[in-house]
């Protein structure tokens, strides 16, 4: 189904409760992002109507993560890129504090990156270790890391760049549950109860390290 009726679009969409009644739907990642066209029509305005959009779209006018955007139902994921390449100006979809997504502008040399959850590991055959993030992408890498790390991907030259541990004194960002949005530095971790404690704005929150994404 590419639609879905308004009243059950995620909390995490910024648009109207009320309006026309069906909302388009992601193609993948349906309560991790928005749609394209939901971030071009709703969230920047540049566009009036889906036509629009999609006039955009096939103009080769919008980039996401530096590649062409040629779909308006692809989900843009937290921390993706988006460009509107007549204006030259570079976005990224984050979370405010109300847990609902916004798109922060960006410089241009900040579009070619982006920080993604890793969500499991495999050995292959040989044995090579591959990666899989929170966002659907799949490396393989030599990299020393864990279930539950980060990694900064480079666009450019597709490759991780850095691996961000899951760890005391690391900043961190609650993408889901009660406190989504809200950001701090994790101040422990307990790997038994599968929970870790984070300090933001002077308060101290506990929450589960699933719901937690380490971050620059």
């Amino acid at each position: 189904m590419s639609h879905l009726k308004r009243q059950e679009v995620p909390k995490s969409w910024p648009i109207e409760r009320k309006g026309t009644k069906y909302v388009v739907r992601t193609n993948f990642g349906f309560e991790k992002g928005i749609p394209m066209l939901v971030a071009l029509r709703d969230m920047l305005k540049i566009a009036k109507d889906r036509r629009e959009v999609e006039k955009s779209l096939h103009s080769k006018n919008i980039l996401s993560n530096n590649r062409i955007a040629l779909d308006e139902k692809n989900g843009l994921m937290l921390f993706d890129t988006l460009t509107i390449v007549p204006s030259k100006k570079h976005y990224r979809l984050n979370l405010s504090e109300k847990g609902k997504f916004k798109l922060d502008e960006i410089k241009e040399a900040e579009s070619n990156k982006k920080v993604s959850k890793i969500i499991n590991k495999k050995t292959l055959k040989g044995k090579v270790t591959q990666i899989n993030l929170m966002d659907g992408r799949n490396f393989i890498s030599k990299n020393e890391c864990k279930v539950g790390d980060s990694v900064v991907i480079n666009f450019k030259d597709k490759k991780i760049e850095k691996i961000i541990p899951m760890k005391k004194g690391i900043n961190a960002m609650i993408f889901s549950g009660k406190h989504i949005g809200k950001t701090g530095v994790i101040e422990n971790i307990d790997e038994k109860r599968k929970m870790a404690e984070i300090k933001s704005d002077g308060e101290k929150i506990n929450v589960l390290i699933r719901q937690l994404m380490a971050v620059e």
